[in-house]
């Protein structure tokens, strides 16, 4: 008697169990802090309510008539047509980049006086003031090119581009910092180093 007792106490305890906690799809339960869980700002990627500010509600909005894509995006240096916008070329395109880039910017005295400057802000430390390679983190990390060694003085401009554009080696990608006609400059400036 007992087990019987014993068994429709624990049939009766699982079905109470497994009937109070369902709910219907359209519930959502109950949420201990919900602003911990749903952002309180308005995020693109997440929306709770209808947003009040935009006129269709969404809390993402369309981008603007003409936008083009950074991936496409082209930009003319002069009638040529040259583009300054390359992204088109892998990290693995070393070989390619090397023969088939050519640099649009004019070698003269202001994109030398460019060139220099933006080599101090963003290749200095490594590469050092001579470009031989002596800056100050290339003691931390080793293997830091020295760019008048024999195995560097034939490099083209497509190659520095793509290296500054991928990194290379123990070098990092600098091109969300350095733009396309930046790393041009700083291209035609190494070669300045080179020549002493």
């Amino acid at each position: 008697m007992k087990r019987i007792h014993t068994l429709i106490a624990c049939t009766f305890t699982a079905m109470t169990a497994l009937t109070s906690c369902q709910r219907g799809h359209d519930e959502t339960g109950w949420e201990f802090a919900p602003n911990m869980y749903n952002s309180v700002g308005y995020e693109p990627y997440s929306q709770i309510n209808k947003n009040p500010i935009n006129a269709d509600g969404k809390n993402m909005r369309e981008p603007v008539t003409g936008t083009v894509s950074r991936r496409n995006y082209k930009t003319q240096l002069d009638s040529s047509g040259v583009d300054l916008m390359i992204y088109h070329l892998g990290k693995d395109d070393l070989a390619i980049a090397e023969t088939v880039l050519k640099n649009p910017i004019p070698n003269n005295e202001k994109s030398l006086a460019e060139g220099k400057a933006l080599y101090g802000r963003y290749c200095q430390h490594c590469h050092g003031e001579t470009g031989a390679g002596e800056g100050a983190v290339a003691d931390m990390y080793k293997g830091v090119p020295n760019y008048k060694a024999d195995a560097y003085l034939n490099m083209t401009d497509g190659h520095i581009f793509h290296v500054i554009t991928h990194g290379k080696g123990r070098m990092w990608p600098h091109g969300s910092q350095v733009t396309p006609e930046e790393r041009w400059k700083i291209a035609h400036y190494i070669h300045k180093l080179q020549k002493g």
